[in-house]
Parts: C-alpha cells; sequence; structure tokens
C-alpha cells in the first residue's frame, strides 16, 4: 500500500477502536484515501465514493484494495443493512440520512463530522444551507440510531472551525 499523502481525520482516529475489524465500510467522501486507507489497515473492505475523478483514482492508486467509485452519492440507492462502518466527513448531503441508516447493518457504525452555523462568523459567504442547525445531526440520528459521542466544538487550526461530530450505532435486529 503507497502512501496516500492524506492523514485521516482525527475523530476518525480517535473513535477507530469502536469500529469493527472485519467487515464492509462506505467512505462517503473518499478525497484522496485518508479514511479508506486507515479503514483497510485496521481490517475493513472499503467502498468509496468521490464525484472528482482526480481523487479517485489516486486513492485507488494508493490503495489496490480499495473499490473506488467516481460518483454523485445522491444518485445511488445504498443497499438495505449492507454496511458494518460508514463514515461521512464534511459533506452535507441531509437527503442521504435515511440511506445511512438504512444502509448500516445492525450493530452497524456511523462516524460523521460537518460544520456548524456557528462557521458564518469565520466566513459570511458561506450558504447557509451547506451548515448544521445546533444539534441537528443528533436529532436526525437519535431517534434510529443509538447515540455513542455527540459534540458540537471549534477545533483550531490553520483556519479556527466549527463542526458537529457524531458516533453513532444502529440498534442489533
Amino acid at each position: 500500500m503507497r502512501n496516500c499523502f492524506q492523514a485521516p481525520h482525527p475523530y476518525l482516529v480517535r473513535h477507530l477502536n469502536r469500529l469493527p475489524h472485519r467487515g464492509l465500510a462506505l467512505d462517503a467522501t473518499l478525497g484522496f484515501g485518508g479514511n479508506a486507507s486507515l479503514l483497510i489497515r485496521h481490517g475493513l473492505q472499503v467502498i468509496g465514493v468521490d464525484i472528482a475523478e482526480v481523487a479517485a483514482h489516486h486513492a485507488k492508486a494508493c490503495l489496490p484494495n480499495l473499490m473506488a467509485v467516481i460518483g454523485d452519492l445522491t444518485r445511488f440507492d445504498l443497499p438495505a443493512e449492507k454496511f458494518d462502518v460508514i463514515v461521512n466527513f464534511y459533506y452535507l448531503r441531509r437527503s442521504l440520512w435515511p440511506q445511512y441508516i438504512r444502509a448500516l447493518k445492525p450493530r452497524g457504525i456511523l462516524v460523521f463530522e460537518t460544520f456548524t452555523q456557528d462557521m458564518l462568523c469565520q466566513d459570511p459567504a458561506i450558504d447557509p444551507n451547506c451548515l448544521l442547525i445546533p444539534n441537528e445531526l443528533r436529532s436526525n440520528f437519535s431517534a434510529s440510531l443509538e447515540i455513542i459521542e455527540y459534540q458540537e466544538h471549534w477545533v483550531p487550526g490553520e483556519r479556527l472551525k466549527s463542526l458537529a461530530s457524531l458516533v453513532a450505532r444502529k440498534p442489533a435486529a
């Protein structure tokens, strides 16, 4: 496996111990393959989806075992109870949320992190529809999934980010 030159998201790294060592994962935001690389090293088979051809080709070149898909995830119907893990970072398509719930196997884990409306303080030009309102992520998943961890927080870095982060498990059948 070549180095993909992209680090996995710290939130995923922090919660890796909650994920199974076998099974199928969906990386809904493949990018250059940092998260997929971590999931594969952890023992999972990974399907990664990205609309950017360059990113998907790079990830596949770095990760021969990756099942890379070039496409818009909103144009797919995810199969029911297929995935042991779904990860979604910085991609907000609310229409996918019911599909994520349906696509998780019983005891499957969802790891999700994206920006909140507090980002408007940093950049008022951001489309508010691309940002979560307070508690939106938790309230939309808590009826169907067991929330393991949820937080809304500011993360320092090159650019200060306001994020909502969630780890949730689908109940056993």
